[in-house]
């Protein structure tokens, strides 16, 4: 499975806040060259009126054990998102993965390709 990043975290912290960019990759930038390699040069995706979450489960399960909504960052046509993980997110130490969802303002709904990979560990208390 690709992951676009691999995240280490401890159980019950709600930080660090997750910012994500969401970018058309069929698309290039304003002022870029489309290169399928480099996604610094994918255009962002508008999400004006849309929502975005993220749905994590752990590796090799198929049971969503959290749906976390994601804070769009003004302006939307950057394709800007922060999430703040709630205290009950990993209730354990493992390894997790998430998928990004956006559902736009008419409806359709697109999920990014890509996971995001969690690895959690216990606090020490």
């Amino acid at each position: 499975m690709a992951y676009s990043a691999n995240l280490k975290l401890v159980v019950g912290d709600t930080h660090p806040q997750l910012t994500i960019t969401l970018k058309d990759s069929n698309t290039a930038a304003s002022g870029q060259t489309l290169d399928p390699e480099d996604a610094t040069t994918f255009a962002p995706i508008a999400i004006t009126g849309a929502t975005v979450r993220v749905r994590i489960r752990e590796i090799g399960t198929t049971t969503i054990l959290q749906t976390v909504a994601c804070t769009i960052v003004s302006p939307p046509a950057n394709g800007v998102v922060t999430m703040i993980f709630p205290s009950n997110t990993f209730a354990s130490a493992g390894l997790y993965e998430g998928e990004v969802e956006l559902t736009k303002s008419d409806g359709n709904i697109q999920t990014v390709n890509e996971l995001i990979k969690f690895t959690v560990r216990d606090d020490f208390d």
